[in-house]
């Protein structure tokens, strides 16, 4: 009795150090680069909220009734994202930027609603996200309210073909890791007339400012360069709808 004792407090050691060990992984994240933020803080062309579970970007004027839920990728500080998507808020279009519990997208269980029910003056909604947060995002475009999917990096692995909704895919032609080789592979569970874009010499950090990440390609633009090639590629494609 008192060597299964042992032997079940063993295994209980284990697991808790293991799930220690994954919440300290977990929350080990790649911080976004403070001058990029604090442009970002000193447009008056952007008004900035943020709570426990999403940042909001909203235009001081011109809003255009278009919005965009934004999903980090894995273990990414949501504010290494506000530079790239500001030109877009500058535009006229809202982001909201979501804060997956332990900043891993598939551990949020809010729905698309929970985030598009507290921002008013928006009637057309595109779910998005970068690496991780765009497979997420693919996830939540079965919501009625989405009239679109808008991937930066990333791929779907839900078979969205026969959805009707518009998408659009920005790819890098440096990234290492959601390589323009997997992008183009998982291009069957897209619509067919999904608009497929490749920024030149960008990588997957290239979609957020973050440094450098593990495994990935060498940049040769500059952030300014992608965040402009982003807010181009994007507003055309909302342009078009």
């Amino acid at each position: 009795m008192r060597r299964l004792r042992n032997v079940l407090l063993s295994i209980l050691l284990v697991v808790a150090l293991a799930a220690v060990a994954f919440l300290v992984w977990a929350n080990i994240v790649m911080q976004g680069e403070r001058e990029q933020a604090l442009e970002v803080w000193n447009d008056p062309a952007v008004e900035i909220s943020s709570d426990d579970t999403s940042i909001t970007l909203t235009p001081t004027s011109g809003a255009t009734g278009a919005g965009l839920v934004f999903i980090p990728g894995a273990k990414v500080d949501p504010w290494a994202y506000t530079y790239k998507l500001s030109g877009l808020v500058d535009d006229g279009l809202t982001v909201v930027i979501t804060k997956p519990p332990l900043n891993l997208a598939f551990f949020d269980t809010h729905t698309l609603g929970d985030y598009t029910s507290r921002v008013s003056g928006v009637s057309d909604w595109y779910v998005g996200g970068h690496s991780l947060g765009g497979v997420r995002a693919c996830m939540l475009a079965d919501s009625p309210d989405v009239t679109g999917v808008i991937l930066f990096g990333s791929y779907c692995a839900n078979d969205l073909s026969e959805s009707g909704l518009a998408v659009l895919s920005l790819a890098a032609s440096n990234d290492g890791l959601s390589t323009p080789k997997k992008i183009a592979d998982a291009a069957p569970l897209l619509p067919a007339d999904t608009e497929f874009v490749e920024i030149d010499g960008a990588n997957h950090a290239s979609f957020g400012d973050y440094g450098r990440q593990s495994g990935d390609g060498t940049a040769s633009v500059t952030t300014e360069a992608v965040r402009s090639r982003i807010t181009a590629e994007v507003e055309a494609f909302l342009a078009a709808r």
